[in-house]
Formats: structure tokens, C-alpha cells, sequence
């Protein structure tokens, strides 16, 4: 009988979900800033039972959303 394999963590393959705190820290920015865009709509995020998560795909269109504004102007 074949053992199910539990696949290891791989410390240098990319997180695809941050913490809130972890995002903010991605993008150089506080807590509260953080979860005031949360709050406004420009940072998606994911629910997984109680905790809150910031997908990083997130965090690459929200600058990217910034990018093109600012470069438009």
C-alpha cells in the first residue's frame, strides 16, 4: 500500500497569500494604510475561515492600477 506524500515547504518558492501586515510590508507602507485600502476597495483580498489574506496577484494590479493613473496624468 502506497503512503500519501505531505509535500515539504519550500522556503524559496513565493507565497501566493500574504497577511495584511505582510502585504503592507510588500508595498513599503503602514498597517493602517493598508487596511484602509482594504476597507476602500483597492486591495482585494481572500477570507480563509477567521483569517484575512492578501493575494499577491492583489498587490501586483493595485500597482499596476496606480502605474497607469499616475503615468496618465
Amino acid at each position: 500500500m502506497e503512503t500519501a506524500s505531505i509535500p515539504t515547504e519550500d522556503p524559496t518558492s513565493p507565497r501566493v497569500l500574504l497577511t495584511v501586515e505582510d502585504a503592507a510590508k510588500a508595498l513599503s507602507i503602514g498597517r493602517t494604510t493598508m487596511y484602509a485600502l482594504i476597507k476602500a476597495g483597492h486591495i482585494a483580498t481572500v477570507q480563509i475561515g477567521q483569517l484575512r489574506r492578501v493575494p499577491t496577484t492583489a498587490l501586483a494590479a493595485y500597482v499596476q492600477q496606480l502605474t497607469t493613473q499616475q503615468s496618465a496624468a
